[in-house]
């Protein structure tokens, strides 16, 4: 996939996403375990540029923890892997902001 289609397609998975999970709906599931703003980073480190092992020596997180919750990020709906194995990258539906916004609305 050239440069452009993969740009293409990030836009349209995050646009998609965004419909699908509102940001107060994103926050509920990327922190609904303990962690916040730790998990917030996480989550934002998973750009499509990175592997999972990259974003655990970056945050400095339990490899085994964070693996857990890559997990049910997945399950979620709202990360996806990019190929397999120890090479596989992390994408998620698009980036939050460290605090959720006081305009943002509850559903």
């Amino acid at each position: 996939m050239d440069n452009d289609s993969g740009s293409l397609l990030i836009a349209l998975i995050s646009l998609t996403g965004r419909v699908a999970f509102p940001p107060r709906s994103l926050y509920q599931i990327v922190c609904s375990r303990r962690g916040g703003p730790k998990q917030i980073k996480a989550y934002n480190l998973c750009d499509g540029t990175r592997t999972q092992a990259q974003i655990i020596s970056e945050c400095k997180l339990d490899a085994g923890n964070f693996s857990h919750t890559v997990s049910r990020w997945i399950e979620s709906g709202v990360m996806f892997r990019l190929g397999s194995g120890r090479e596989a990258k992390l994408l998620h539906l698009y980036p939050l902001p460290m605090r959720l916004p006081e305009n943002v609305k509850a559903e």
